[in-house]
């Protein structure tokens, strides 16, 4: 299973009659912090009369919230949680601050404007593919952890790091730990054995 997530945070800019809509489009993990980003763009952005929001969050996407912030019910949040979902992104937060420019854009106009914010913001934004990894400890002496972190590498295993004590204990991280197994078993003559630590979800290029 994977999904999809920003690698970097993405800002976007409209202007519709005069009304500025600003999107600030941000990586996120729980809900607690898609709720800090928002209160820290309300902070930052004082001066404008909404800032509307939604986030998505999970694997499969199902922690999902929007907000209108004062707006025409269903003209704001909304629309900006489908340009999320329409980007086929989850972990993330968007907030859209407008600034009133003196004329009212009706339902649609409202709905189009905080979509197209979003979608502006997304045109050029970084995205990562997470994995479900499986984390693997693989201790080796000394003299034989930089040959099999070496040959590792050149599989396409990813190693996190390295601790020494009396041995070198080298984290790896892979989507197939069955071949993992082979391949430390072909590298090491069947003397070192890995230890699976369970999986946990990591960016598909780290």
């Amino acid at each position: 299973m994977t999904y999809r997530t920003l690698a970097t945070p993405c800002t976007g800019e409209i202007e519709v009659s005069r009304s500025r809509f600003l999107a600030d489009v941000r990586r996120v993990e729980t809900e607690e912090a898609a709720r800090e980003v928002i209160a820290q763009v309300r902070a930052h952005h004082r001066d404008a009369r909404h800032h509307c929001s939604a986030f998505v969050l999970g694997p499969d996407g199902r922690l999902q919230r929007s907000n209108d912030d004062g707006e025409p019910s269903g003209t704001a949040g909304a629309p900006i949680l489908a340009a999320l979902r329409g980007a086929d992104l989850s972990d993330v937060v968007a907030v859209v601050t407008r600034w009133f420019g003196g004329t009212l854009l009706g339902t649609g106009g409202l709905t189009r404007a905080y979509a197209g914010a979003v979608d502006t913001a997304l045109q050029d934004a970084r995205v990562v593919t997470r994995e479900l990894r499986e984390q693997v400890d693989l201790p080796v002496p000394h003299t034989d952890a930089g040959r099999v972190e070496s040959e590792l590498r050149a599989r396409g295993v990813t190693v996190v790091g390295t601790d020494y004590t009396d041995v070198a204990t080298l984290h790896l991280s892979t989507t197939d730990p069955d071949g993992l197994d082979a391949h430390i078993a072909a590298l090491t003559g069947g003397t070192a054995h890995g230890i699976r630590n369970g999986p946990r979800w990591a960016d598909a290029d780290g």
